[in-house]
């Protein structure tokens, strides 16, 4: 390996030991024949000195150093004088006295200082991610980020579930929002689309008999961008047969308190409090209530149950659902239901609102093929049109489907959440502007003709 050591694992118990270190040239000071640079990575940073009398070459290399350049550093362990301690990182008692500089790789001047307490204009930032995530305080949402899933997967593993992949090229069967549709090479005139959610087919692995499902999966939406939006977005998708409401409640409650301890060492109270639909907007005007000054609480959650199984399309005359279409109607209406009385029926669904944001959503669905055809008809989808589009699932009810329901949340609204960031944007690795745009990639872009042609397409300009 290139290097024995991180830049921020040195400390004064390797006094006196050889070390090599690599990483990016963070500052540099000229004292006088001293020469002293700050080498950064991912872990930390490490204090370097030359001294002329130690290596003659490594002290002249270090003279050429710029900001960001790449390096390779051998030298000695040894402890800084008093005045020189910096207790604000680990590293802070030590310095490695060069005794051999290698440049790895020169770098152009970066456009923007790599320094936390600088502002940058988020176009810039996200044109020069790669520069972007060098700064430590962005970084940290990335690793908070992994930390979370991590503990998500851990506490899912002893619970007994099953990590499944479903498809990402799949049929369009829109649940509310716009798809992402992908032309097909070999079935030219059709489309695959990206998913909005992994909903019918972890249905389906409970058809199958899975019992227990989760992924931590990309789902994708074609639709306005917000501070909390974006087209492409993660979440833990959950499911499970043979359960009711309070499985999911108490299995959520035991998962976030695990996962809030270890992050963040906030011991969470559950059970979580619970509040009707009809109690949230009748209280707070919204379902989705931040309760933190209420409840005097940096972090509240409440579950928000009964919702309405449909709205009312004043537009277009029709009911449509109020969360999706494949959600149980609640026992107590279902003489309402059965009547047509659809303004009064509830569902079996139910959202976890946390500081005033929706983080998760889910139901417990629908398993039988009948009661789904007619919640497809009281929706507007005739029995050719319903097959066409989900006729696979409706088969599948016909081979026993077992009572089942889940839920899914939102990872990038929950690391902003804990993390004390304004937008999921900031949450990603590489996300895309408020206008669906990447700076860094410039995508979308056209393509050339002969890909059109392959795909048997035609692009149409705007006004054109």
């Amino acid at each position: 390996m290139l290097r024995t050591h991180t830049c921020g694992e040195l400390n004064k118990d390797h006094k006196d030991q050889e070390a090599t270190i690599c990483g990016w040239v963070h500052r540099r000071r000229d004292h006088g024949k001293l020469i002293f640079i700050d080498v950064r990575d991912r872990y930390g940073v490490t204090q370097v000195v030359f001294i002329p009398s130690i290596s003659k070459d490594a002290h002249q290399e270090a003279s050429k150093l710029g900001p960001e350049y790449v390096v390779k550093i051998r030298g000695k362990v040894g402890l800084r004088p008093q005045n020189n301690i910096n207790p604000n990182i680990p590293t802070g008692e030590v310095e490695l006295a060069a005794t051999a500089l290698e440049i790895l790789n020169p770098a152009k001047v970066p456009v923007f200082e790599i320094d936390d307490t600088i502002e940058v204009a988020e176009e810039n930032r996200l044109a020069y991610r790669y520069l972007d995530l060098r700064r430590q305080k962005v970084a940290q949402a990335l690793f908070l980020r992994h930390n979370l899933c991590r503990g998500i997967r851990n506490f899912l593993y002893e619970e007994g579930f099953l990590e499944v992949e479903t498809p990402v090229l799949t049929k369009s069967t829109p649940e509310g929002a716009r798809d992402f549709l992908v032309p097909s090479r070999l079935s030219p005139g059709e489309f695959f689309a990206l998913p909005q959610s992994p909903q019918l087919f972890k249905q389906i692995l409970m058809v199958a008999g899975m019992d227990r499902y989760y992924q931590i999966v990309k789902c994708f939406r074609d639709e306005d961008l917000r501070a909390d939006r974006q087209p492409e977005f993660t979440q833990i998708d959950m499911e499970m047969s043979f359960i009711e409401e309070e499985d999911i409640f108490g299995l959520t409650e035991r998962m976030f308190k695990k996962i809030f301890k270890a992050i963040k060492a906030i011991d969470l109270e559950i059970p979580f409090p619970r509040m009707t639909h009809a109690q949230a907007m009748a209280q707070y005007k919204s379902d989705k209530p931040d309760l933190r000054k209420e409840w005097n609480q940096e972090f509240a959650f409440v579950w928000i149950v009964d919702f309405p199984l449909f709205k009312y399309n004043e537009e277009e005359k029709r009911w449509d659902s109020e969360h999706h279409p494949f959600t149980s109607v609640k026992p107590d209406d279902m003489e309402a239901f059965q009547q047509g009385d659809l303004g009064k029926v509830r569902a079996r669904s139910y959202d976890l609102v946390l500081n005033g944001n929706e983080i998760g959503s889910g139901s417990i669905r629908i398993h039988d093929s009948q009661m789904q055809q007619k919640i497809f008809t009281i929706l507007g989808l005739d029995s050719d049109e319903a097959h066409r589009r989900f006729g696979f699932l409706l088969k599948a009810f016909q081979y026993g489907a077992p009572p089942h329901g889940g839920v899914a949340y939102g990872v990038d609204r929950l690391v902003a959440i804990l993390a004390g960031l304004d937008s999921i944007r900031d949450t990603m690795a590489f996300p895309k502007t408020q206008s669906g745009h990447c700076p860094l990639t410039d995508a979308p872009s056209v393509v050339d003709s002969k890909q059109l042609k392959e795909l048997g397409l035609l692009t149409v300009r705007k006004g054109g």
